[in-house]
C-alpha cells in the first residue's frame, strides 16, 4: 500500500497528568530531549512520507499554533477545538472535511520511540482497507516506559487483534499511531467520544489489525515518564 500523505495529530488534550509542566503550555509542547513532543511525532510522520498534518488544538491553542507555524517541512492545518474538547473519535470526526477521503495516519503526541526497524513502514505494509477498519501500531508492554497497565491486545499470526477482555494481561499496548479512513469516526455520536468502542466493534468483526514495533516505546504521560524518557534518549 502507498503510505498516507495526510495525518491527524491529536494534540488538544488538557495534559492534567503532566502538571505542573502543562501549567503554562499544552502537553504537545512539553520537551523531551530538547524537542517538543509534537515535533517528535511530526518528525516520524514526515519521515514516513506525510505531507499534510491536521492538528487539533484546545489548551493554550494560540501558543501551539505559533509553534507549529515555524515548521516548513510539512503543511499544517488546524482543527480548532477551543470551544469543546472532542476526544479521539470526536476530534477525528470534526476534522474529516480537512483530511480528505484517502486513508490517514492518526497519531497521539505523547509517544516517543527508538525504532530498531521501520515501525511506520511496517504499519503501511500491513494496512489493507478491504480487510481492515484500522491498523494499529503496538508495543510490547514489558520494557516500555510510562505504561503501567495490563496491556490492550493480543495479536494473531495474521495481525488480527483481540482485546484483553477478562484476561489478567496481554502482551501488547497501543502505542499511539494507527491508520484508518477519515470516515471511520462517522459512525460515532455527535460531540466528544473515544475511538475505543469503534475499535471493539471492529475487532468483533475481525477488521481490527496491528503490527508490533521493534524498538523501545516511551509513553510520556506524566513528569516521571518524561524524565525517564530523557534518560533513555540520552543513551
Amino acid at each position: 500500500m502507498t503510505a498516507p500523505k495526510t495525518a491527524m495529530v491529536l494534540a488538544a488534550g488538557l495534559g492534567t497528568r503532566m502538571r505542573p509542566l502543562t501549567n503554562d503550555r499544552p502537553k504537545a509542547l512539553v520537551e523531551v530531549h530538547g524537542r517538543a513532543l509534537i515535533d517528535h511525532v511530526l518528525d516520524r510522520l514526515v519521515a514516513a512520507g506525510v505531507e499534510t498534518a491536521v492538528v487539533n488544538v484546545h489548551w493554550f491553542a494560540d501558543r501551539l499554533e505559533q509553534h507549529l507555524a515555524k515548521r516548513d517541512d510539512v503543511r499544517i492545518i488546524i482543527s480548532d477545538e477551543r470551544a469543546e474538547l472532542l476526544e479521539t473519535g470526536g476530534g477525528l470526526k470534526k476534522a474529516k472535511p480537512l483530511l480528505g477521503d484517502d486513508p490517514v495516519f492518526v497519531a497521539n503526541i505523547d509517544s516517543v520511540w527508538i525504532d530498531r526497524g521501520d515501525a511506520l513502514g511496517d504499519l503501511v505494509r500491513l494496512w489493507n482497507p478491504e480487510m481492515m477498519d484500522a491498523a494499529l501500531l503496538l508495543a510490547r508492554r514489558e520494557g516500555s516506559i510510562g505504561f503501567e497497565g495490563d496491556g490492550d491486545f493480543s495479536v494473531a499470526d495474521d495481525g488480527r487483534l483481540t482485546f484483553r477482555g477478562d484476561r489478567p494481561s496481554v502482551p501488547f499496548a497501543y502505542m499511539g499511531v494507527h491508520i484508518t479512513r477519515p470516515s471511520y469516526a462517522d459512525q460515532g455520536p455527535d460531540g466528544a467520544f473515544s475511538l475505543s468502542p469503534l475499535w471493539r466493534a471492529s475487532a468483533q468483526e475481525g477488521r481490527l489489525y496491528g503490527t508490533v514495533m521493534d524498538g523501545d516505546w516511551m509513553h510520556v504521560g506524566d513528569p516521571q515518564a518524561r524524565d525517564e524518557a530523557e534518560l533513555k534518549l540520552k543513551g
